[in-house]
C-alpha cells in the first residue's frame, strides 16, 4: 500500500534589496519657431549689370528672437560663375552664437500655376539636421540659385518684378524634470477658529446651566476633549437602557474607572430631577378636588 506524500506548498517572493534609491527623469523638447517674409524685386533690369558680388537686400525681419535679412545677387555672388547665375542668401543680421535654423527660399511662380522654384532646408532635416550660424552675416543659401538666361524667360519675372519668398525656422530646445510643487502651510490657529465658533453659538446643539447662566456648546468638541462627554454623548451612556448591556461599559469601567464614577452620579442627579419631577406633576390640583377628582366643599372655621 502506498504513502501519501503531505502537499508542498511554494510561495514565491520578490526579492528585496539592501538599499533603495529614488529615480529622477527628465526630458528634452526641440522644436521651431516658424516665420516668413516676401520680398519683391521691382526693375530687375535695372538691377542687372550692378557687378559680381553687389547684393540687393531686403528689411530685416525677425523670427525666434533674431533679426533676418535676404541677399539678392543680380550678378552672382562668384566671380568664377561670370555672371551666370543669380545668387541667392538668408543671413543672420543679428548678434548670435551658433544659431540653429532651417531655411526655405522660393521664387514664386507668377503664372498662377503655384510652379514655384523652391529650395527647402526643411525638407533635408533628417541628412543634415539644422544649419548653424555662427555670428552676425552668416548666410545660408545658393550661389547658382538660377540661371539667368532661363529667368528672363521665365514666368518668375512679371513686368520686371520678382517676389522671393523665405522661410526660416530657428530652432529652440529645453529640457524638463520633475516638476516640485510647494505649498505655504499657515501656522495652526484651530484654537480660534474654536474660540469664534463658541462665542458666535451658530451650529450649538448642547447647552449647560450653571449658577443661572446658560452656556451653549457643541457635542463633537466636547467628545473631542472630554472622555466623559465622549461616551455620555456617542457611547454607552447615550441609550441609558443599554449601558449596563454593552461592551463599551465593560472596557470603560476597566480602562476609566474614575469616568465611571462620574457617570454614575450623572445618572443619579438625572434621576432625581427625574423623581422631583414626577413627583411634582402628582400633587393634587389646588382647585378644590381630591385626589381622586372628586369636588370637596371647603370647611370653614
Amino acid at each position: 500500500m502506498g504513502t501519501i506524500e503531505p502537499r508542498r506548498e511554494f510561495v514565491a517572493t520578490k526579492p528585496t534589496s539592501a538599499s533603495s534609491s529614488a529615480g529622477t527623469a527628465s526630458t528634452s523638447h526641440s522644436e521651431t519657431v516658424n516665420g516668413t517674409h516676401e520680398f519683391k524685386i521691382k526693375g530687375y533690369s535695372l538691377a542687372k549689370g550692378m557687378g559680381i558680388g553687389r547684393y540687393i537686400t531686403s528689411e530685416t525681419f525677425d523670427v525666434g528672437g533674431y533679426a533676418w535679412a535676404i541677399y539678392f545677387y543680380p550678378d552672382g555672388k562668384s566671380a568664377e560663375d561670370n555672371a551666370a547665375y543669380v545668387s541667392l542668401f538668408v543671413a543672420l543680421a543679428s548678434e548670435g552664437t551658433d544659431v540653429r535654423a532651417l531655411f526655405e527660399l522660393s521664387l514664386l511662380d507668377q503664372s498662377g500655376r503655384d510652379n514655384h522654384k523652391v529650395h527647402s532646408h526643411f525638407n533635408r532635416r533628417l541628412d543634415g539636421g539644422p544649419y548653424a550660424l555662427k555670428y552676425r552675416g552668416s548666410m545660408w543659401g545658393y550661389k547658382r540659385f538660377f540661371k539667368r538666361t532661363l529667368l528672363e524667360t521665365s514666368d518668375y519675372l512679371k513686368d520686371d518684378c520678382l517676389i522671393i519668398h523665405c522661410c526660416v525656422g530657428v530652432v529652440r530646445s529645453h529640457t524638463e524634470g520633475p516638476k516640485i510643487y510647494s505649498i505655504a502651510v499657515s501656522p495652526s490657529d484651530i484654537g480660534q477658529h474654536f474660540g469664534k465658533l463658541l462665542e458666535s453659538g451658530k451650529g450649538a446643539d448642547v447647552t449647560f446651566e450653571v449658577d443661572g447662566e446658560i452656556f451653549a456648546t457643541h457635542k463633537l468638541v466636547l467628545a473631542a476633549r472630554s472622555p466623559v462627554f465622549r461616551a455620555q454623548l456617542f457611547g454607552p451612556m447615550k441609550d441609558q437602557n443599554t449601558v449596563m448591556q454593552t461592551e463599551g461599559f465593560e472596557y470603560l469601567k476597566e480602562s476609566c474607572p474614575s469616568v465611571l464614577t462620574e457617570l454614575l452620579q450623572y445618572v443619579a442627579k438625572i434621576g432625581k430631577h427625574t423623581a422631583k419631577a414626577l413627583a411634582y406633576h402628582n400633587e393634587p390640583y389646588l382647585d378644590g378636588s381630591d385626589v381622586n377628582g372628586r369636588r370637596v366643599k371647603p370647611r370653614l372655621y
